[in-house]
């Protein structure tokens, strides 16, 4: 039986307080903080002024300790996070139904969906590559984060973006599909703090188009009246013409 994604974090090792260097910092800060009181009884202003500035830099340096120290335990979770590709299952299902609405969308009978499936696949992969040319940054394909499926994820540190990619044949992208990605990814989020994970979360929705310059002026007047305001994560939306992706990857 599968492990549930929070069982992955279960064995993660907790850093352990230095506590040597906890007492070093203790003791310091009143060695300071006495050499101050002292400054002032002699009436000695500038030892005084710099042993505050000392007791200053104490404190700044502890701050940034534990900046550092969150970073990395952040960064820390995404050894301990499985990152479980989807089941050819779900990808085969998540195509069929995008495939099965495009379809719908421009009036293409059953036989014509084996067409339309192999201009889906190519028009995704070539999307995800362009994404990662652009971002230049490790991008896996298919993976569940937590137990949400997504067609990408973009890896930079603590930072994870969720990918998802619709194929366009006309200006329009249904607000029940931008909920459903809404969804999505606000579930995803769900899951990484259930498993205590300090990873922080974005998505990006890429749109592959076969539009004209006036239909895309549309499309994108389309997608600033859509409602992102309730939106869990940070989104981004790329444009992707599919002949200018097979003019760059496919055409030679």
């Amino acid at each position: 039986m599968d492990q549930k994604p929070a069982d992955q974090l279960s064995r993660l090792e907790r850093r352990r307080a230095n506590y040597p260097l906890l007492a070093v910092r203790i003791v310091l800060g009143l060695l300071l903080i006495g050499g101050i009181v002292m400054a002032v009884k002699a009436d000695d202003a500038i030892a005084a002024l710099l042993f505050l500035g000392a007791i200053f830099l104490l404190i700044i340096a502890v701050l940034l300790d534990i900046a550092g120290r969150r970073k990395t335990e952040a960064l820390d979770d995404r050894k301990f996070i499985k990152w479980d590709s989807s089941s050819p299952e779900i990808q085969r299902q998540n195509v069929n139904v995008e495939v099965r609405d495009l379809a719908r969308v421009i009036g293409v009978g059953d036989e014509g969906l084996t067409d339309l499936l192999s201009a889906y696949i190519v028009a995704e992969d070539l999307a995800l590559r362009q994404i990662q040319q652009e971002e230049n940054h490790p991008l896996m394909r298919h993976v569940s984060v937590g137990r949400v499926p997504f067609d990408g994820i973009l890896v930079d540190q603590d930072l994870i973006t969720c990918i998802e990619v619709a194929f366009l044949v006309a200006p329009d992208i249904r607000q029940e599909r931008i909920e459903a990605m809404l969804k999505k990814v606000a579930q995803a989020k769900k899951d990484l703090a259930e498993m205590k994970s300090r990873l922080r979360l974005r998505l990006m929705l890429v749109l592959v188009t076969q539009l004209s310059n006036e239909e895309e002026e549309q499309l994108r007047g389309i997608l600033v009246s859509r409602r992102f305001t309730d939106a869990p994560v940070d989104i981004d939306i790329r444009l992707l013409d599919f002949e200018m992706l097979q003019k760059v990857y496919v055409s030679e």
